[in-house]
């Protein structure tokens, strides 16, 4: 199995206009404004340009120079994942880590274990392995782990890793695997096997779902993102797990295949988060996504929009957003077809792309305002571009996606918007703009218009959309807004596989009172109360009635505060909404 590597590259735009200081440029003996540029500027890379759905450069993109940053190349880690049904005391390797659960480390009278494998490892050790997980105090809770060097048996150390007081869902062995990377990056280890103190209980299907998510768990365990950094940190030396106990077979290695598939792409988009905003630019995110494209050419094709075709589409929304930025909008359209057949029924997910939020005029400032962090402002970008990463590998039947991004950059100009602007979306409606820092609503406005022209039966947007929903759900839950409950359905069963945690919030229609213009159709905000359910309702305002819709606000659970990191959040569940629709 390998984690992606991404390069990223950005390019720069250049752009002038009149000046009516002619005579103080006569005087510098340049002549005029004009002439003075041409003297001052180097050569502008050559501009974008829409042609046939497809990407053409008059020659190779300027690379990043503002900061002079750019990400080095990182060599990809390749983990090789086999199940296997042999003996814990002969497994041979560096680390043998079992999943225990808090009842699993119940003793008898003598302090003896009483499950029946930390039993026969125990006894195996001669009662030191009781006894070590004594002296730690280790007692199954969740997060607990220890690693202890024993002779005796054919691994080097046994490993306990606590589950808490039971496991069955796929956030637990996902939780798991992270676990056990944790443990090999710190023992220098090669090779691990992973086995649970109880499987018995566990269905053939939960089997397989654990087997999925331990290797899942495991790769995002081991990436770290060192490009930017002057020196590597020491590579992870992790080159084999065995998964022991959940059973052998195809179907347990397609299971394993398609973990190594939605890994792969969750490291994508993390590294696109992860990328500043210097780097990544609304180009560089549409380089990406065409690169995605290239790779899996098969099945995905490329769009990308300029600044022209946005104006004969009337994005005046999306265009009014990246009116003051020096970095031009780029608009993303990735399709994917099935291979050898006709799609039954067609999707979309829409990401919010902004790429740096600076707030525009009512700009972040005070405590808590995060602008340091608005490089993560196109998680939903990077969420959807991942999910068309592992869609074109895993190649499903029957279904048609589209993947669409609005990407741009909200910035402070003489050309940006204003407070108190009324735009115009689209499909003709009218937004009088209160808050240029309500920025992402109007991007994806105009994503979603499009994405119903294309004739889809369900879309799906994914944004860090307000701040509001993550004081209502805290850091690690997204919140689901849709008027369908079967949409609310397929999405809830898709992230209890996944193990990302949504949840379903009101849509409350009597609150769009407040989002009522006294010049325009709308305001673009509704004030603090209610902040991420009026969002929604504004974002309903630009979906086909016959298309079913879902608004997913991952503003909390897209950064990992602890980690310092994104997390990928949205790619492993809008993969297996996708393959719950296909045939």
């Amino acid at each position: 199995m390998s984690a992606i590597v991404v390069s990223l590259t950005t390019c720069l735009s250049w752009s002038s206009s009149p000046s009516s200081s002619s005579l103080l440029f006569s005087k510098l003996g340049l002549g005029s404004a004009a002439a003075f540029r041409r003297y001052c500027a180097p050569s502008p890379p050559p501009p974008l340009l829409f042609c046939r759905g497809k990407l053409r450069m008059a020659h190779s993109i300027a690379r990043a120079t503002l900061g002079l940053t750019k990400p080095a190349q990182i060599d990809t880690l390749k983990i090789s994942f086999a199940a296997k049904e042999v003996d814990v005391v002969e497994w041979k390797g560096d680390i043998l880590a079992v999943g225990v659960t808090e009842k699993d480390m119940g003793k008898d009278d003598n302090s003896k274990f009483q499950n029946s494998i930390l039993k026969k490892l125990d006894a195996q050790l001669g009662g030191l392995l009781s006894e070590a997980s004594s002296e730690e105090d280790f007692t199954g809770k969740p997060g607990q782990s220890t690693v202890i060097r024993l002779p005796g048996i054919g691994s080097k150390r046994v490993g306990l890793i606590g589950l808490g007081q039971s496991a069955s869902r796929a956030g637990d062995f996902r939780s798991l695997g992270e676990s056990v990377a944790a443990a090999a990056k710190a023992a220098q280890a090669s090779s691990v096997a992973v086995v649970l103190a109880s499987s018995d209980g566990l269905s053939d299907e939960s089997k397989l779902t654990a087997a999925s998510a331990v290797a899942s768990g495991t790769v995002l365990g081991t990436f770290e993102d060192n490009r930017y950094r002057s020196e590597s940190k020491k590579p992870v030396s992790l080159k084999s797990v065995d998964i022991i106990g959940l059973g052998t077979g195809p179907e347990l290695e397609k299971r394993l295949k398609y973990a190594e598939h939605v890994s792969s792409a969750v490291i994508f988009g993390r590294e696109l988060v992860n990328s500043p905003a210097n780097v990544l630019t609304p180009a560089v995110l549409a380089e990406e996504a065409s690169k995605v494209a290239s790779m899996y050419s098969d099945v995905l094709s490329a769009t990308i929009l300029d600044i022209e075709k946005c104006k004969e589409l009337k994005m005046g929304s999306y265009l009014g957003v990246a009116a003051a930025s020096a970095n031009l909008p780029h608009f993303i359209h990735l399709c994917y077809k099935p291979p050898g057949g006709s799609a039954k029924i067609k999707l979309a997910l829409v990401g919010k792309g902004l790429t740096f939020d600076s707030g525009g005029y009512n700009i972040k400032t005070g405590p808590g305002c995060l602008i340091e962090n608005m490089k993560y402002d196109m998680g939903g970008a990077a969420a959807v571009l991942g999910a068309a990463k592992a869609i074109g590998q895993i190649k499903p039947p029957g279904v048609e996606v589209h993947f669409i991004v609005a990407a741009c950059e909200n910035m402070i100009s003489g050309t940006g918007m204003r407070p108190g602007d009324i735009i115009t979306a689209a499909n003709g409606k009218t937004i009088e703009v209160n808050n240029t820092d309500a920025e992402g609503r109007l991007t994806l406005a105009d994503a979603l218009i499009y994405a119903c022209n294309q004739g889809v039966d369900k879309v799906i947007d994914l944004a860090t959309l307000t701040g509001a929903c993550v004081i209502a759900l805290g850091p690690s839950v997204a919140g689901a807004f849709t008027p369908s409950d079967d949409l609310a359905n397929e999405v809830m069963a898709a992230s209890q596989v996944s193990g990302e945690k949504i949840w379903r919030m009101p849509l409350e229609e009597s609150y769009w009172e407040m989002m009522k213009s006294g010049v325009a159709d709308m305001v673009n905000t509704g004030g603090r109360q209610g902040g991420a359910i009026t969002a929604a309702l504004f974002l309903k305002q630009y979906v086909d009635e016959k298309v079913q819709w879902m608004h997913i606000d991952i503003a909390g659970p897209v950064w990992s505060e602890k980690m310092r990191s994104a997390t990928g959040f949205g790619i492993s569940t809008m993969v297996e909404w996708v393959l719950k629709n296909s045939c």
